[in-house]
């Protein structure tokens, strides 16, 4: 009823003038319309980060994370986000887009952005990090999996994960995995908790006779064992 009242008084004559609304649409406005946007506006919020040594900027909102060319490692830059998708700006340059992954703590990778050196954080997985440790030591693989299943999420321990068993270059295979024995006796399971062994070595008071048994996980009903992330 309404749209027929409004069609009816734009096709009606103005006052003193010999032409109505409709037509003074057609002859100057008409032509300076614009064809609509395929896509529907969406709004834009913003957000600052800093590149992480891995190549990716953490989106706080979401706490996920997103790869930039791995040129920008460690600097400071500005994420344009909206509901779908994540633009990422290096002094008003796009140097990255991503779709948006609402996921926490996952990490979006575009193999390219990263350099040969950090390429294999695209593959990072639970499974990849178990396997990894295993093949030092069952011990090494029971304290690395201790650590993803005391985590709500896997992906929060890569991080303690990696840097566990990147020790074996550092101190020697013999020294990661005593103190991964140690930790495992305290109950305490974090990169710093290794870390602190190490430095104090603590790992050198292993038990010559408790060192040669066998050390099998606790049954608990909370652990999920390491099939769980095969």
């Amino acid at each position: 009823m309404r749209s027929g009242i409004c069609w009816t008084l734009n096709k009606r004559k103005l006052t003193g003038r010999p032409y109505s609304r409709y037509e003074l649409f057609l002859e100057d406005e008409k032509q300076q319309l614009r064809p609509l946007p395929e896509r529907r506006f969406e709004i834009r919020y913003q957000s600052f980060a800093t590149v992480m040594q891995n190549g990716h900027v953490q989106l706080s909102r979401d706490k996920n994370y997103y790869s930039v060319p791995y040129q920008y490692i460690k600097k400071k830059i500005k994420i344009l986000y909206t509901s779908s998708t994540v633009e990422i700006y290096y002094k008003y340059n796009r140097i990255a887009m991503h779709r948006r992954n609402y996921k926490p703590y996952v990490y979006t990778t575009i193999t390219e952005h990263l350099a040969s050196t950090h390429q294999f954080v695209a593959g990072w997985s639970a499974a990849r990090f178990i396997d990894w440790a295993n093949s030092i030591d069952t011990a090494v693989g029971e304290y690395i999996l201790q650590i993803i299943d005391s985590r709500n999420h896997p992906e929060q321990a890569y991080k303690s994960c990696l840097g566990i068993l990147n020790f074996e270059k550092k101190v020697g295979r013999e020294r990661l995995i005593n103190a991964c024995k140690r930790a495992l006796d305290f109950k305490i399971y974090s990169f710093k908790t290794v870390q602190k062994i190490l430095e104090n070595n603590l790992d050198q008071m292993i038990d010559p006779e408790k060192e040669e048994k066998e050390q099998e996980l606790p049954d608990h009903g909370n652990i999920r064992g390491k099939q769980y992330y095969h």
